[in-house]
C-alpha cells in the first residue's frame, strides 16, 4: 500500500493515532491528525506531534478535511457514526483502522486474540508460551505497542501475537490472522453498538478473512460463538470445562476439575500433540475463566508451533496482570482484591464466582449499557453488601440492593467506598473492586482507578486504629 504523497487523515490523537502518524509520515504521507479534544487535554502527545512535524486540527472535526483526504485512519475510540466519517464514506474515501493498515505491511504470521473478557491475559500468556518455545515474538495490538509500531520497525519476529478489540475489528478489510482466538462474548459496549447482535457480529469479524489452512481457537461452550462456528471455513480448536464437554471434534482442550471448583489440569488432543497434558497446580491465576484463558493460549501456541515444554514452563512462571483479580493485601483478616479491569457485567459475575467467602462488592463508574439485573443471582450467592459509586451508582443500587443481605451504600469517592466496605466486612470476608463499568466518569483509565483503590487500601491500613470495625 503506497502512502507516498497521499493526504492521510488520522482521527484520534491517542497511542495508536500517534503511532499511525509516525508510520504514515515515515512512508512519505502528508499527515493531518484531528481530535475533538482540546489542546490542553492532549498535552502529553503534543511534543511528539511537533517532533514529527504533522498538521493538527484539535477541538473539533472539520468535515472538509475528511472530504479532502486520500485515506482516513480511525482510532478505535472514535465512533464511525460521526458526521464527518459518514460524509467521507459517501464520497468513497477509504476508511481503515490501525491494525488493518499495519497488517498490509506485515509478512510474518499473526495470531489475533479477541473476546469480551480475558484478552490481555491470554495475549500476554500466549506470547510467553511462544518465547519459551524458542520463538522471537512481538506482543502488542490493543495492549502495549500498537501493531503499526511493529510494521514500521526494524526488528523482525517469527510470529506476531496481537490483542484486537471489537472496535478495531470494525475497521478491518483484508486483515487475516493465521490463528484467531475468540475467548467469549457477553454484553458489552452497548453504549457504542445498537444491540447485542451487532456486538456479536463485530467480534465474529476476527474470522472474516480466514480460509482453509488457518486455525480458529474458540470457546466451545459459549452460545454466541457456537452460532459463529457454523460459518467457519477453518480448522477449529475448541476448549471446554469437564462439566460441559460436548463435542464431536477430534481436536480440543479439556479443563479437568478435581472438586468442581478448581481446575488442576488440561488435557489436549491435537494433531501437534495428541496426548498433551498441562499441570495447573503452580498457575498464579484465579478463577474458572482464567483456566479458559490458559486452554485457549495453549491451543493457539501448539497450532503456531509451540512446544508442550515451552507452554508448561510459561504457565509455571506466569504472573497475573495488574487490576485483574489482583490480591492487594489483608487487613485484620479482611482480604482486598483489585479487579478494576472488570468493566462489564460478565466480568463481575466471573470475579464473584472465584470466592467462597462473603464478598463486600464495590461497583460503579460510567454505564456501558449493560443490564445490571443479570447479576442478581450471582450477587445473591456471593455478596453480603454492595458499595456503589460513580455515575451508574444509583442504577446499580436499584438493580441489586434487595438481593444483598446487608443492602447497599453509596460512596462519594474511592477512599470513602473502601472505608465503607471495610466497615461492612468481618475477618475472613473479601472486599472486591469489580466495577462493571468503564472508569471515565472519575478516572483516566481502569488502571488509574485500580491504583486509586490500592492507595485507598494502603491508607486504610495506616488509619485502621481509628476505624470502628464490625468484628
Amino acid at each position: 500500500m503506497d502512502l507516498y504523497q497521499k493526504n492521510i487523515l488520522i482521527v484520534g490523537l491517542g497511542i495508536s493515532g500517534m503511532a499511525t502518524a509516525r508510520f504514515a509520515k515515515n512512508k512519505g504521507g502528508i499527515v493531518t491528525i484531528t481530535d475533538i479534544a482540546k489542546e490542553e487535554a492532549l498535552a502529553d502527545y503534543l511534543p511528539e506531534v511537533q517532533k514529527i512535524d504533522v498538521r493538527t486540527e484539535l477541538g473539533s472535526h472539520n468535515t472538509e478535511t475528511f472530504e479532502n483526504a486520500d485515506l482516513i485512519i480511525v482510532s478505535p475510540g472514535v465512533p464511525h457514526t460521526i458526521f464527518p466519517i459518514k460524509r467521507a464514506k459517501e464520497k468513497g474515501i477509504p476508511i481503515l483502522g490501525e491494525i488493518e493498515l499495519a497488517s498490509r505491511y506485515i509478512r510474518e504470521p499473526i495470531v489475533a486474540i479477541s473476546g469480551t473478557n480475558g484478552k490481555t491475559t491470554t495475549t500476554r500468556l500466549l506470547g510467553h508460551m511462544m518465547k519459551n518455545s524458542g520463538f522471537k515474538v512481538f506482543v502488542g495490538g490493543n495492549i502495549g505497542n500498537p501493531l503499526i509500531d511493529y510494521a514500521g520497525g526494524e526488528d523482525i519476529a517469527d510470529i506476531v501475537v496481537a490483542e484486537v478489540s471489537s472496535f478495531q475489528l470494525d475497521t478491518i478489510d483484508t486483515f487475516r490472522p493465521r490463528i484467531s482466538v475468540l475467548l467469549n462474548i457477553s454484553a458489552d459496549h452497548l453504549d457504542r453498538y445498537p444491540d447485542f447482535v451487532s456486538y456479536v457480529m463485530s467480534k465474529s469479524r476476527i474470522f472474516k478473512n480466514q480460509a482453509e489452512g488457518d486455525t480458529a481457537v474458540i470457546n466451545g461452550s459459549d452460545p454466541s460463538i457456537s452460532l459463529i462456528r457454523k460459518t467457519l471455513r477453518t480448522r477449529v480448536l475448541p476448549f471446554y470445562h469437564q462439566d460441559d464437554f460436548h463435542t464431536k471434534n477430534r481436536e480440543y482442550a479439556l479443563i479437568s476439575s478435581r472438586n468442581g471448583q478448581h481446575a488442576p489440569m488440561i488435557n489436549i488432543l491435537t494433531k501437534e500433540d495428541p496426548k498433551g497434558f498441562l499441570d495447573l497446580s503452580r498457575v498464579d491465576l484465579l478463577g474458572r475463566h482464567n483456566m479458559e484463558n490458559v486452554a485457549a493460549a495453549a491451543l493457539a501456541a501448539l497450532a503456531a508451533g509451540g512446544t508442550l515444554e515451552g507452554i508448561q514452563s510459561a504457565l509455571d512462571d506466569f504472573k497475573g496482570l495488574s487490576h485483574r483479580l489482583e490480591f492487594v493485601k489483608t487487613i485484620n483478616g479482611v482480604h482486598f482484591y483489585d479487579d478494576s479491569k472488570g468493566t462489564n457485567i460478565d466480568a463481575v459475575a466471573r470475579a464473584l464466582e472465584v470466592f467462597d467467602q462473603p464478598v463486600v462488592l464495590i461497583m460503579g463508574g460510567r454505564d456501558k449499557g449493560g443490564d445490571f439485573g443479570q447479576l442478581r443471582e450471582r450477587v445473591r450467592q456471593h455478596a453480603k453488601k454492595l458499595i456503589v459509586m460513580g455515575e451508574a451508582g444509583n442504577t446499580i443500587q436499584s438493580a441489586l440492593e434487595d438481593v444483598c443481605r446487608d443492602g447497599a451504600q453509596s460512596g462519594s469517592t474511592m477512599e470513602n467506598a473502601v472505608r465503607l466496605a471495610y466497615l461492612a466486612s468481618s475477618p475472613g470476608d473479601v472486599v472486591l473492586l469489580s466495577p462493571g463499568c468503564s472508569s471515565f466518569d472519575m478516572y483516566q483509565s481502569y488502571a488509574h482507578r485500580g491504583e486509586v483503590f490500592c492507595k485507598a487500601v494502603e491508607n486504610l491500613e495506616s488509619s485502621d486504629g481509628n476505624i470502628t470495625h464490625d468484628r
